[in-house]
């Protein structure tokens, strides 16, 4: 049973603070009695609950594996692992204020990253300058790793790579001489944006054209304009990335509209449940992942990543989106790095994490100097027949990729 008690949408009301001796001194953590805290300022509401909801899910998810096999044990002592937990409301200046309090009235130490690069963006700067090691799961934008931070790590890939395999398979199917067309709608934030970059320079260094460059709004109700080009110009290849709000809109739009599309990719899309909620009208569409449960990663912790996803949907009553499984890979590199480190001291902690060299359910995660985890590639699913199957890239790929995708009236 998942620890409702502890890990509930304002913060757990705790009082007193632990204090541990270890080998690198007296220090302060927030423990209570066998468990030290961790905190997280995730989407509970706003425009990021979706995917915040999925966020907590796998924190929790790994908390409660890694507790019932025992804890960790740090300098010859046993632990368990909580977190505590507050509400950003999907807003970067709360998700900032809430770093703070974390740290400052609550006296939490290590910090479980928020969902988006956005929220992600606003924190860091907080755990810096406190030196308290931030461990994230969802903020995948590059610029997030080029400002020097030395006390946040990411386990997930970043977003330059995360619709190269859909320009690479476009380039694939290209007739000799033809230049291919693309269409971009992203959304205008951190994430979408670092997308939209990697997009655009793959396409120019493999001779796609972009067509179409729509930058969408934060607030995602209507891609009728885009759609309306789309109609028009005929792109052979329509890239969206809004989110999972942005995905669900897409295939709405395009299903309602009747658009034939020859090629669609998007991010977000199993969090946004799009073969749930829309059925035949997701058919053919490419999905960006992080992660999927058919690939051959495994761990002692929670066996395959199918062994995941299984336990994730008994759990949780659904598939597990990959948002959820890097979330829990999160909760399990801190505890790698806790019991390395033989100490609570958030400067050692901090030393074990940048030398983490750990395979888990979720892949390989290995730091580079940056934070970034250099060991794990992305995977780009194809909806087929109601299931995701992975086509790219080929030494993973499940099925062959399906190209055109058929028009409606033949459907």
């Amino acid at each position: 049973m998942v620890l409702l008690n502890l890990l509930r949408s304002a913060a757990v009301a705790l009082m007193g603070v632990g204090f541990l001796l270890s080998a690198s001194g007296t220090v302060s953590a927030k423990v209570e009695g066998d468990i030290v805290y961790l905190g997280a300022a995730i989407s509970l509401t706003g425009k990021y609950s979706t995917n915040g909801a999925h966020t907590r899910r796998g924190y929790d998810l790994a908390v409660e594996q890694i507790n019932a096999a025992g804890g960790i044990t740090v300098d010859g002592q046993t632990y368990k692992l909580g977190i505590i937990y507050y509400d950003d409301e999907s807003t970067p200046a709360r998700g900032a204020q809430l770093a703070e309090r974390l740290i400052q009235q609550d006296g939490v130490t290590f910090i479980l990253g928020p969902y988006s690069s956005g929220l992600t963006r606003a924190m860091a700067p907080i755990t810096e300058k406190y030196g308290v090691p931030m461990v994230e799961a969802n903020g995948a934008s590059i610029s997030l790793f080029q400002e020097g931070y030395k006390y946040l790590f990411a386990v997930l890939s970043t977003t330059e790579q995360y619709l190269q395999g859909a320009i690479a398979l476009a380039a694939e199917t290209a007739d000799e001489g033809q230049i291919l067309r693309v269409a971009l709608a992203m959304e205008n934030d951190p994430f979408s944006q670092d997308v939209r970059a990697g997009v655009i320079a793959d396409a120019e260094r493999l001779g796609l054209r972009i067509v179409i460059d729509d930058k969408l709004p934060p607030e995602l109700n209507d891609m009728s304009a885009t759609m309306a080009k789309v109609r028009a110009l005929r792109p052979d290849l329509l890239v969206v990335s809004g989110h999972a709000k942005g995905a669900a809109l897409a295939i709405r739009q395009i299903a309602d509209s009747r658009i034939d599309i020859p090629m669609l990719a998007l991010t977000h899309c199993d969090a946004a449940q799009v073969i749930e909620k829309f059925g035949e009208k997701a058919e053919f569409a490419l999905c960006a992942s992080q992660w999927a449960p058919g690939l051959s990663y495994s761990d002692e912790l929670f066996g395959s990543a199918r062994d995941f996803a299984d336990l994730f949907e008994a759990t949780f009553e659904y598939a597990p989106p990959y948002q959820s499984a890097e979330s829990a890979a999160a909760v399990m590199v801190f505890a790698d790095a806790f019991e390395r480190a033989g100490s609570f001291d958030p400067a050692a902690v901090r030393d074990a994490l940048a030398a983490t060299d750990l395979m888990t359910f979720y892949g390989g995660i290995n730091f580079d100097e940056a934070g970034r985890n250099v060991a794990k590639p992305m995977v780009l699913f194809q909806v087929q027949e109601g299931e995701y199957r992975v086509v790219y890239p080929s030494d993973t790929a499940e099925a062959s990729f399906i190209h055109p995708t058929p028009r409606w009236s033949e459907r």
